[in-house]
């Protein structure tokens, strides 16, 4: 099959699986008006903190499993015994270090500045959170989107009408301060989403009984060589996106950072995009990794997601003050709406990143992405340490896209080396350039005046259109033919 042949399979499989994460993670989002409506700035911040402790703790707690299963049940012929072997691995490994982290749950939460009733809830979440891993990478990698999506769905749904219960009736209000004895609103979204998060377990728990439990030391090994380097990158990946979050208080203050936060999550749109690519991507790149064409099929991807992206970019960035009261309508949060340009531009060169990824994980070269993610901490730690004291907020959003920014150079750079895939760069780097030029003159320069920022988007179609013609031209004769 041809690259334009695969680049559609593995469009309509992004698609299935971009709607499993991206519709959820939507209404989820929905959830930033009422809790920013809800809560002042400072009760957000702290809202905010505590999901930057849980996503180290998840990292921590799944230690690179999934994707180690992902690229061992592709290439293992006895695809059982890798997956009783994973969640073998992941329930044990839970347990042992769930008792450590209760028992040692005063002195850990004072080094994490967060009271004891909130620790207690955020290890409750973490731990649920890590036994789900394995089942949803199992639906993912045998293709089930319709399952996947359904239970993510359903999580996010309880979520949604557990918030709005808890925050917006006088009856979740009085269950809540029955049942639990808690009357602080920002513990309220915590208890719904360990409610929510122990829903889905119960939904996946039949996947633990999929096959007889077997246990292979060996693959346990493999699975564990593989994915330490990819949970040290991870936690990289969380210091880039969020000790920003974890510093900004100490600087500015929680009232900063509840509106800086806030901000933050008007690059949802970019985000979901990247997140719903890498649902269709990473099972894609491992399954068609023998095909006699992968590597123009992963250039031709890599061409087409940047032209979605940057097209992204602009959008948002032009038409942010028609989309930002949909999410955000209180003014005290609006003292940082200058952030999101950066932060689109910040997370589409991680989106890029991702998709480049593919040398390293394919050659089984984890420890690299691990190296380039530690060179993005490390240049996020001091950009942020050295200039938020400096220029304020705005210091964490440079630091987030000069660190993706870096590390998207260095894995290109350094793949050529070892995977050598015959990316268009020079369209790439124009589209990503051109997008990002527009974008910042429509928002600073002409202070996001929608008039001109919709005739910068004309043009940056017409570019496109101009460029991909040819190509756009055997798509659609591709589709007609079929």
């Amino acid at each position: 099959m041809n690259p334009l042949g695969v680049l559609k399979t593995f469009f309509k499989d992004t698609v299935i699986y971009g709607l499993a994460i991206v519709l959820p993670r939507l209404i989820n989002f929905l959830l930033v008006r009422l809790h920013t409506d809800v809560l002042p700035n400072e009760a957000y911040s702290e809202n905010t903190e505590f999901y930057v402790v849980a996503a180290f703790f998840n990292v921590i707690l799944t230690y690179g499993m999934e994707t180690a299963f992902f690229r061992f049940f592709s290439n293992n012929k006895n695809k059982e015994q890798v997956l009783s072997t994973a969640i073998i691995s992941i329930v044990l490994s839970t347990i042992i270090l769930g008792i450590a982290l209760f028992v040692f749950r005063t002195p850990i939460s004072e080094v994490l500045h967060i009271n004891t009733s909130f620790y207690t809830l955020l290890v409750a979440i973490t731990l649920v959170d890590t036994l789900i891993v394995v089942p949803f990478a199992y639906l993912r990698v045998t293709g089930r989107p319709l399952r996947f999506a359904s239970i993510k769905l359903i999580n996010v749904l309880i979520i949604v009408v557990l918030n709005i219960l808890f925050l917006s009736t006088s009856y979740g209000v009085k269950t809540l301060q029955n049942l639990f004895d808690v009357s602080d609103k920002v513990e309220y979204i915590f208890i719904a989403n360990v409610i929510a998060s122990v829903s889905v377990l119960l939904l996946v728990f039949p996947y633990y009984f999929k096959n007889k439990l077997q246990f292979d030391i060996n693959i346990l090994k493999q699975l564990l060589n593989y994915g330490w380097p990819i949970m040290v990158a991870g936690l990289a990946f969380v210091i880039n996106e969020n000790l920003d979050k974890w510093l900004l208080p100490n600087y500015e203050g929680e009232y900063i950072n509840g509106a800086y936060s806030a901000c933050y999550k008007l690059a949802v749109f970019m985000t979901l995009f990247i997140q719903a690519f890498r649902m269709g991507a990473e099972p894609f790149f491992f399954n068609h990794s023998k095909a006699e064409n992968a590597k123009e099929t992963y250039a031709v991807i890599l061409k087409y997601f940047t032209i979605v992206g940057a097209l992204g970019l602009l959008m948002v960035t032009v038409y942010i003050d028609w989309l930002r009261p949909v999410f955000i309508k209180k003014e005290s949060y609006l003292v940082a709406i200058n952030i999101v340009p950066v932060v689109l531009l910040a997370n589409l060169c991680l989106g890029i990143y991702h998709n480049l990824s593919v040398w390293y994980k394919l050659t089984d070269k984890t420890q690299y992405g691990m190296y380039i993610s530690l060179v993005g901490a490390v240049v996020t730690i001091v950009f942020n340490v050295v200039y938020i004291p400096v220029i304020g907020f705005m210091a964490c959003a440079y630091a987030t896209l000069l660190a993706y920014g870096l590390m998207m150079s260095l894995s290109y750079l350094i793949g050529r080396r070892h995977y050598k895939v015959p990316y268009a760069i020079g369209r790439i780097g124009f589209y990503l350039g051109f997008s990002t030029l527009l974008s910042f003159i429509s928002f600073y320069l002409f202070e996001r005046d929608i008039i001109i920022g919709t005739v910068f988007l004309c043009l940056f179609l017409i570019a496109v259109v101009i460029l991909e013609k040819k190509q756009i031209r055997q798509l659609l004769k591709r589709q007609h033919a079929n």
